[in-house]
């Protein structure tokens, strides 16, 4: 299983960005999916994640209202759509697939994980 990250890069405080994660090696609705972050100097943290159905999604209260998982079966692929960026949000992006059927808050928890795409918001 290899999960692909892509779509980071600059943005302004109050501009949008959509991250990529492309899954091969198995149909991602076998997983629960996650998107992790992680800035300089602190630890990976939980930022949205997707059942392993499809049917449900959870959030971080730090980006609740701001940025959407979804998720596209003929390609394979889960996107975060992220709006409003805050300058807060500069980190790591990791996309991470867990064989449990929900997504958990915890990192050690996933199996899986992709390379990492940086966003870097400026204010």
């Amino acid at each position: 299983v290899q999960l692909q990250a892509s779509g980071g890069g600059l943005a302004q405080a109050g501009g949008s960005l959509r991250l990529s994660c492309a899954v091969s090696g198995r149909t991602f609705s076998s997983f629960a999916t996650g998107w992790f972050r992680q800035a300089p100097g602190k630890e990976r943290e939980f930022v949205a994640g997707f059942s392993r159905s499809g049917t449900s999604t959870v959030y971080d209260d730090s980006v609740k209202g701001r940025f959407t998982i979804s998720r596209d079966s003929a390609k394979n692929t889960v996107y975060l759509q992220m709006n409003g960026l805050k300058p807060e949000d500069t980190a790591v992006y990791y996309c991470a697939a867990t064989n449990s059927g929900v997504p958990n808050r915890v990192p050690k928890a996933y199996a899986y994980w992709g390379q990492g795409t940086q966003v870097t918001v400026s204010s």
